[in-house]
């Protein structure tokens, strides 16, 4: 799984070092060459599981599939971004972490109400 881009749907076999990738940036940082370009290209589908050799110099829109199951492999790549947000459980079960601002109204008396205790048990 590709921390840099989350949705790869093909790993790409490196020409330099013969090793399998996500992405330029996780070569990058797992290995200490720079990555070798090269025009023929190596994928292996994430849905088939299944390699399959592209060239570069005459890539088409036919191009953009998998020629096993069709999946559809170029996309726009998704990154991480860094966002801010608190950790907790879903809000429906777990609402500890929630204040309410609203002004609570006076409540019906009860014998256990301890102002007016003394009245009650007295």
């Amino acid at each position: 799984m590709c921390k840099h881009i989350l949705n790869a749907q093909v790993s790409i076999r490196s020409p330099c070092c013969r090793k399998w990738f996500d992405c330029a940036e996780c070569h990058r940082e797992q290995e200490d060459h720079a990555l070798l370009q090269s025009f023929d290209m190596t994928f292996a589908c994430k849905k088939c599981k299944k390699c399959f050799r592209k060239d570069a110099k005459e890539f088409e829109d036919s191009d953009e599939y998998c020629p096993h199951c069709d999946n559809h492999f170029v996309l726009e790549a998704k990154t991480a971004k860094p966002s801010l947000q608190v950790e907790g459980e879903d809000i429906r079960i777990d609402s500890r972490m929630l204040k309410d601002e609203r002004v609570r109204g006076e409540d019906q008396r009860t014998i256990f109400n301890v102002q007016d205790a003394a009245d009650r048990l007295g």
